[in-house]
């Protein structure tokens, strides 16, 4: 099961682009959990009088059943830690070893914007070792993330095989997994928007910036993705474009140059790169990504919907060209290098879901990124032109605006 992981998860981060560690969360209130004895299952003899969301829905001919869940606090706004109490309780015997997942959706979208998937009582309480008739409660947190409308929590059990059978076809989304919790969110920040003007004459794309047209393109910073705040290591952009290509540039400050990886399509994202993510039509589905790397590595990819088939996306050839310039040592981090420069060349016609060859007054959605590791692998930063909320170069809905003029 591939499933993309939120970064914001408090009690299981796990790896992702540009991971960020919410507050801790407060300690959980409401029935006290019996003892663990050497931090073994906790039960409890009896559920809470009440629950934000309640459920009923069962699994595998009522061998289980989700009694419901409480969401502290009930309405969070932006950046509040949130703590889940889910209750469980055993009503038969469940064959097999199973995981517990936990996806968050955009109510208003239908797409997944991240999981939280974790070991029930951090590892202690895996299904098939609850005593019949006791009522389980585990505990976990998240960072509210910055995402218009609504979010809605589905749940369930999961191994290699497939999903638990879900009983309660009623309390459930057709696809094996069980309605959770929503929670309402708060109206979306505000998009930004880029003005991209029309080249007279085409860069050299030689990687060096130094041609007139980026002189009068818009030199544009990026934020960090997370939350728009400032960043470690300055980025900027411009954007260009004509009847036939868009030519975008970047401008990365980086004192240590480096990369590992040779090959076209090689994972570069893993990496120091630069990115570029285009949505031509603006339908929030089909989307292409664009990324160079300090030695000139490309990866690209077209993507039907939101994460669609990584391998099928990446079947696709884009035609740019790119040049990249070092001002320093590459790979060497005995010293401390300046910046690094790219340039794309991008065909537009390669592009997925072109409406038309761009005119004065067309909107396309975009994003652009950077991965700069302030130290190697160890210390990534991700940074962005709008801002995500969440840890996922993926969230559609957080494309900003390019605007042709």
């Amino acid at each position: 099961m591939r499933l993309i992981r939120l970064c914001l998860v408090v009690m299981a981060l796990a790896g992702c682009r540009d991971e960020q560690a919410g507050p801790k969360p407060k300690a959980p209130r409401g029935p006290a959990p019996a003892p663990a004895q050497g931090g073994g299952l906790r039960t409890l003899d009896a559920a809470p009088p009440s629950f934000t969301h309640s459920s009923g829905a069962t699994w595998a001919g009522g061998a289980v059943t989700y009694l419901g869940s409480i969401l502290e606090p009930a309405r969070p706004k932006p950046g509040d830690q949130v703590q889940l109490r889910h209750y469980f309780r055993a009503d038969g015997a469940v064959n097999g070893q199973w995981r517990f997942f936990m996806h968050v959706m955009d109510e208003t979208t239908r797409q997944q914007v991240g999981n939280l998937d974790h070991e029930l009582q951090q590892g202690a309480a895996p299904l098939g070792t609850w005593p019949r008739g006791k009522i389980i409660e585990d505990v976990h947190g998240f960072q509210m993330p910055n995402l218009q409308g609504s979010l809605r929590l589905f749940l369930g059990f999961w191994n290699d095989s497939g999903r638990l059978p879900i009983d309660s076809v009623a309390l459930s989304d057709g696809d094996g997994r069980v309605l959770g919790p929503k929670i309402e969110g708060p109206p979306q920040a505000a998009l930004p928007e880029y003005a991209t003007v029309r080249a007279t004459t085409a860069p050299v794309i030689d990687g060096k910036l130094d041609d007139a047209i980026w002189q009068t393109a818009k030199e544009q910073p990026l934020t960090r993705s997370f939350d728009g705040g400032p960043v470690t290591r300055k980025t900027t952009f411009r954007i260009v474009y004509d009847d036939a290509f868009l030519y975008v540039a970047f401008w990365s400050e980086d004192r240590d140059a480096w990369g590992t990886l040779r090959k076209k399509d090689d994972p570069i994202y893993n990496e120091d790169a630069v990115e570029l993510f285009l949505d031509a039509d603006a339908d929030g589905k089909t989307y292409n990504e664009l990324q160079v790397s300090p030695h000139n590595v490309n990866f690209d990819a077209s993507f039907v919907a939101r994460r669609s088939d990584l391998a099928e996306a990446m079947k696709w050839e884009s035609g740019m060209t790119t040049a990249v310039f070092v001002k320093g040592t590459l790979d060497d981090d005995s010293d401390t290098d300046e910046y690094w420069t790219a340039e794309m060349k991008i065909p537009i016609a390669n592009l997925n879901s072109v409406p038309r060859l761009p005119q004065k007054g067309d909107r396309w959605r975009f994003n652009a990124y950077r991965l700069e590791h302030i130290a190697r692998r160890t210390n990534v930063e991700g940074q962005s032109f709008s801002p995500l909320f969440i840890g996922d170069f993926h969230a559609l809905p957080r494309f900003g605006w390019l605007v042709f003029q």
